[in-house]
């Protein structure tokens, strides 16, 4: 079995040369994203390995099924960056790995709230240039505030745990909801119209698809409290960065934890830091001192990358064993659909 693994990282190649000694794959490591500037790098493989900002249009999977390539095998559980509907019609396979650690990003999302809030990247500023004033760094108490949690997946639970014992009232908007979860988590099933009226603090963790792209929008932040703070560990395209920044300039929202951002693909996962700054967005952004930005790092535990690793590993093995693809996404073309799991 030939392995390909683009956006690879050493992180990334360390945990999948661990898993690797048990399977026993060749694998060619590329630490470029796959882009239709070097697709041709997969000729003669049989799986290409990507990850959230690989490129992965129509072109590109014309000329992977051409290369011989069968398998995409996706290290994250978005899919958005793939054209499934162009895998269906090349015989491409895409398999994705939809639970890693949930912990891991539900733990940073409540890093970025309290960063935020308490303002903790201000101070550790500060005291390392022997500044010690408090001023500037008020927040306010969690306890007792309103949390509004748009979509409520694994990931939204465990956060919701973790915010109940901070003494958080937790209100949830999902697609489909699940008040079995709901009565267990000790949260409330409301509209979203209600979460955008009602929440002090707003947390996005729903997938990206057409519907959920840039659900915070202007309209959307000129129904929220004044002073809201929103955090966004999921994807970077459910917020319209224009709008936030505006939200930001008016004092209408009182801070911003992100993980992720909209036109991440040219700059996450690189350093950057001898280069200018060309995207003009994101350095608006950045110039606030009341937004905390990471490079899409949520996911990055010990325990994520172990089990991304192992779970591709096991995904590709299935398809080679011709077992049930358990974690197969693709598009059906009766109902005009995308389907994540088992075919019918």
């Amino acid at each position: 079995m030939k392995i390909v693994v683009f956006d690879a990282k050493p992180y990334d190649i360390e945990f999948f040369n661990k898993w690797n000694k048990e399977f026993g794959a060749q694998i060619t490591y590329f630490e470029e994203k796959l882009s239709l500037k070097n697709v041709m790098l997969t000729k003669y493989q049989d799986v290409v390995c990507t990850f959230v900002n690989d490129d992965l249009n129509e072109k590109v999977l014309n000329i992977l099924s051409k290369n011989g390539v069968r398998v995409v095998a996706a290290r994250c559980a978005g899919y958005n960056n793939i054209n499934l509907k162009a895998a269906r019609e090349n015989r491409i396979t895409v398999l994705r790995v939809p639970a890693y650690s949930p912990y891991a990003v539900a733990e940073h999302a409540l890093a970025l709230l309290m960063s935020v809030n308490r303002k903790t990247h201000k101070a550790y500023n500060r005291t390392r240039e022997g500044n010690f004033s408090l001023a500037g760094l008020t927040g306010m108490d969690l306890n007792g505030k309103t949390a509004g949690i748009i979509g409520t997946g694994r990931i939204a639970r465990i956060f919701i745990r973790i915010l109940n014992g901070l003494g958080m009232k937790v209100i949830g908007y999902d697609k489909f909801p699940n008040e079995q979860a709901a009565k267990e988590g000790n949260f409330t099933y409301v509209t979203l119209d209600e979460i955008f009226a009602k929440s002090d603090v707003i947390s996005l963790h729903c997938p990206l698809f057409p519907e959920t792209r840039h659900t915070i929008n202007k309209e959307t932040i000129a129904k929220m409290k004044d002073g809201v703070i929103i955090i966004n560990a999921a994807r970077g395209g459910l917020i319209d960065t224009e709008a936030l920044v505006e939200g930001l300039k008016d004092k209408k929202v009182g801070g911003a934890g992100l993980d992720v951002y909209e036109n991440e693909s040219s700059y996450f996962f690189e350093d950057e830091s001898a280069s200018v700054l060309e995207d003009d967005l994101l350095a608006r952004l950045l110039s606030f001192n009341n937004v905390v930005l990471t490079s899409h790092q949520a996911f990055l535990t010990k325990e994520a990358l172990d089990n991304i690793a192992e779970a591709t590993f096991n995904n590709i093995l299935s398809y080679v064993k011709e077992e049930p693809l358990v974690n197969e996404v693709w598009y059906n073309e009766e109902t005009g659909k995308v389907v994540e799991g088992l075919r019918k």
